[in-house]
């Protein structure tokens, strides 16, 4: 429906990681309007829209009118989805609303005719009739629900968030904090009642008025049925809808026993030359986990950007080419040797280490709409766990809630000796230690005063310092960690 936010870019982006082509189709839809809601004030902001979804790997955007659309005629042909779908939660309010919705996107799927359709999670009714649209209609298209994407407060992204006052934004989060609390009791308590779960969660927000709650509901999140009964099998979605002044927001969560929890992650942090790309290698083999080198992602980016010759601080075309490069990481057989890192196909294992690449890497690396890009790809990497990733803010901004994070840092002089003796081995000039020493202080200094996601170390993180110590030691420690988290978890 337009006005694009960060949670539309998150599905851009995965629908980019995983396919060749993407097309967006933005279409304000009057089918789904009721009587008292007015379409001729839903924002309007295509050439914005437009703006914001070029350089992120959108390939067309379809933006019919709706004369092509065809839904001018007052008797067109509609698709009524199962009355027992779209009669509860929002569908109680919205007479008629997603009768429309399931109309205008089959539309859209016959035109455009995807192999995926992407859509949020945050709309789990609309998630849900969707899934059953294309299985009922034989549609040859695979529905994926992306994961909801929340402002650091909580509080889901959404269109309507704009008609929120300073004041309501405080209070909004709490929302989410109420599926929260009811969450926690759904994890921690046997044998519950599904009104306990939905008592706890409105006890919450009975304690601010400013919330007014329009629904509570447990159901089946498939068949979107009031939940009776909580079985080990349930897949259930707690759902929300509640009005903050004239802005009406919704919001869920996912509660199930029957979801495999995720292998831990392994977040080590640390300045460059702590020796964090081969601790991490060597702990992925050892514990047969999969090894992500974050680093060499922020590499390609710079080693691209310096091919084409463009300004390294012209953060429009850096974006572009980060959007546009394909970026592979291939494990060795041999756990001592580095990640094969193919560029849009080409071997650039040791072209991403030479001193040029080195040199202007932090550069790329401050730039937020790089880190948006390549985040997302790690965070889409490492969402089922079982990864060790290295970087500068793995754990305290890429897996925040990574179970083991690791701060491995070291003197700046024993990371100029080191330094110096890869580059001896890899066959290139090797500058004078005073040089090497001088230019890792220098970019520990930008690392850790760049504005977005800087160089800290995460208040849980074990620091590790590697000076005096063997690489078997460090990666003894950090395998010993991880083993008590899997036996104690």
């Amino acid at each position: 429906m337009g006005a694009l936010h960060i949670g539309h870019l998150s599905l851009i982006e995965r629908a980019r990681v995983e396919n060749t082509c993407v097309v967006l189709s933005i279409f304000v839809n009057p089918l789904q309007f009721g009587a008292n809601e007015d379409l001729a004030k839903y924002p309007r902001t295509l050439e914005n829209d437009l703006q914001i979804c070029q350089p992120v790997g959108v390939d067309v955007v379809f933006a019919p009118n709706a004369l092509e659309m065809g839904v001018t005629n007052p008797t067109i042909t509609q698709v009524i989805p199962p009355i027992e779908m779209t009669s509860g939660l929002c569908g109680r309010s919205r007479s008629g609303h997603f009768q429309g919705v399931a109309t205008i996107v089959t539309k859209l799927l016959n035109i455009v005719q995807p192999d995926r359709a992407y859509f949020g999670n945050k709309d789990g009714q609309q998630l849900a009739i969707m899934r059953r649209l294309v299985q009922d209609l034989n549609l040859p298209v695979e529905i994926i629900g992306c994961p909801t994407v929340r402002e650091p407060s909580g509080l889901a992204h959404s269109s309507r968030n704009q008609y929120l006052s300073e004041s309501d934004r405080q209070i909004a989060p709490h929302i989410y904090q109420s599926l929260q609390q009811a969450q926690q009791l759904f994890k921690k308590v046997k044998d519950l009642k599904p009104a306990e779960i939905i008592t706890t969660a409105a006890n919450y927000l009975a304690k601010r008025p400013e919330i007014v709650l329009e629904y509570m509901e447990l159901v089946e999140a498939n068949t979107l049925q009031p939940c009776t009964e909580i079985t080990a099998q349930a897949e259930l979605m707690l759902a929300i809808a509640a009005r903050i002044g004239n802005t009406r927001l919704i919001d869920n969560i996912l509660l199930s026993h029957n979801i495999t929890p995720r292998k831990p992650i392994i977040a080590i942090d640390g300045p460059a030359g702590a020796g964090k790309s081969t601790v991490t290698k060597l702990v992925a083999n050892k514990l047969g986990l999969l090894s992500l080198d974050t680093g060499a992602m922020y590499r390609c980016i710079t080693l691209a950007a310096m091919r084409e010759g463009v300004d390294l601080r012209d953060q429009g075309k850096i974006q572009a080419i980060a959007t546009r490069s394909k970026i592979q990481l291939i494990p060795r057989v041999d756990a001592e040797k580095p990640l094969q890192v193919l560029l849009n196909g080409e071997d650039v294992t040791a072209e991403i280490r030479s001193p040029d690449v080195t040199a202007n890497v932090s550069l790329i690396a401050a730039q937020p709409a790089v880190r948006k890009i390549l985040v997302r790809q790690q965070q889409q990497i490492g969402q089922g766990g079982g990864v060790v990733m290295e970087g500068r803010d793995i754990g305290t901004h890429v897996f925040p809630d990574a179970e083991i994070k690791i701060f491995l840092t070291a003197s700046a002089t024993e990371r100029a000796k080191r330094r110096q003796a890869d580059l001896i081995a890899q066959g290139q000039v090797a500058p004078d230690l005073e040089v090497l020493e001088h230019d890792i202080k220098e970019r520990d200094r930008k690392d850790s005063t760049r504005e977005h996601a800087p160089l800290i170390q995460a208040k849980d993180a074990t620091l590790v310092d590697t000076d005096g110590l063997t690489i078997d030691e460090v990666v003894a420690a950090i395998v010993d960690l991880y083993e008590a988290k899997v036996q104690n978890p």
